[in-house]
């Protein structure tokens, strides 16, 4: 699972979708990461992503995984246009990109906020179903 994809999930289970508890999810800090290098930089994209991310979940869940390198609010970069950027701006993406993409949670553990539930993390598949109890 893309770190990347880290954004995008909360809690499923039904009494967590009235709590601001339920996104991001907790990660463990036990977790396996892999570096996938075979994916290409694509500085058009990530400048999409990013308007998109939730900075604040995305500082919270790096730090979790050992990543305490970002910054605590969301970068700036002064074009959407990728030939108007200047070096440091290509620099960060490229880091945010092997962050962001490169990087995948291979083995570990989610864990809401909220609930407690634990959501387990197989060879980088994400089991996002819910026991009948919970569903």
């Amino acid at each position: 699972m893309k770190l990347l994809t880290t954004n995008f999930l909360k809690c499923s289970v039904q009494s967590c979708d009235t709590s601001n508890d339920n996104f991001p999810l907790s990660y463990s800090a036990q977790s396996t990461l892999a570096r996938d290098e075979s994916i290409e930089f694509n500085a058009a994209f990530l400048l999409k992503i990013l308007d998109r991310v939730d900075w604040p979940a995305v500082v919270t869940v790096a730090g979790e995984l050992g990543n305490s390198g970002l910054p605590a609010t969301k970068p700036v970069l002064s074009s959407g246009d990728v030939a108007q950027l200047g070096d440091d701006e290509l620099a960060l993406l490229r880091d945010l990109h092997v962050l962001l993409v490169q990087t995948t949670l291979v083995e570990g553990e989610m864990k809401c906020r909220n609930c407690g539930h634990t959501y387990y993390i197989k060879n980088g598949i994400p089991n996002l179903l819910l026991p009948p109890h919970l569903a």
